[in-house]
């Protein structure tokens, strides 16, 4: 479906950005990974997508708290080919109250969670409209939607990614580009794999237990999302029966922002 097009994932060396990036080259997108980091771990990464897919992929070094580096990762991605999928996934997380919030992580988080969503988006879309097709994905939160308390900065900048996913679809609303917000609640990737140990040591519980009463209190499923259904979705969001999807938060989050 997506043969011939190329496919931007931000932070996708690991967990949703990777399985994001594997759903699309599935479907012959043309794929660019991403992370800070420059290892040849990374690199044989991208080789690995391209051998099992049969699909041109590389790994593209970039600081996403950087906007000058946010907008290189657009440059270099489009030497592939035209980028016409932008799918903003990068994130960190840090839980403090607020009168104890560090300043330089509230930033931190804002940057790369927020910001740099922004700058490949704006970097991308002269490049979407001159190839006549565009699909903007950002990988929200259900945080997005509703709040968790500690998480002021996750919080806030969750909440601005959906906000700029509706402007940017409003502003592209007569070109055949979209722009959409998936909202996932706790995904099982190896990030909450090691927050399930620490939980469990914590709370003096079994792994079962943390899981249910802990880590999935607030998701009426008591179950993980996978990250098999956030690379559904987004190929969903690329395809013609989606077009006239646009502005839209989509929560994948076991029924959490229905409470």
């Amino acid at each position: 479906m997506l043969k011939g097009k190329t496919a931007v994932v931000t932070g996708s060396n690991s967990g949703i950005g990777l399985g994001v990036a594997k759903a699309l080259a599935a479907e012959g997108a043309n794929v660019v990974i991403n992370s800070f980091t420059d290892r040849t771990e990374d690199h044989e990464l991208a080789e690995k997508i391209a051998s099992e897919y049969g699909v041109t992929a590389k790994y593209v070094k970039a600081d996403m708290s950087v906007d000058a580096e946010c907008r290189g990762l657009i440059e270099e991605a489009a030497k592939i080919g035209p980028v016409q999928i932008l799918v903003n996934n990068a994130g960190i997380q840090h839980v403090a109250k607020v009168e104890d919030f560090p300043a330089e992580k509230w930033h931190q988080i804002i940057a790369i969670n927020l910001s740099s969503a922004f700058f490949t988006t704006a970097a991308a879309v002269p490049g979407m409209k001159e190839a006549g097709w565009g699909r903007i994905i950002n990988i929200a939160s259900a945080h997005g939607l509703t709040a968790s308390p500690y998480k002021s900065a996750y919080v806030s900048a969750k909440h601005g990614v959906v906000g700029l996913t509706k402007t940017v679809a409003l502003e592209l609303a007569e070109e055949p580009i979209t722009c959409n917000a998936i909202c996932p609640g706790y995904v099982k990737t190896p990030l909450v794999e090691g927050q399930i140990e620490d939980q469990m040591k914590t709370h003096n519980m079994d792994r079962e237990t943390v899981v249910r009463e802990v880590m999935l209190e607030r998701q009426p499923t008591k179950q993980f999302v996978k990250i098999e259904d956030i690379g559904a979705m987004a190929v969903f969001l690329c395809s013609d029966a989606a077009a006239q999807i646009t502005g839209t938060p989509l929560s994948i989050d076991g029924g959490w922002t229905a409470l």
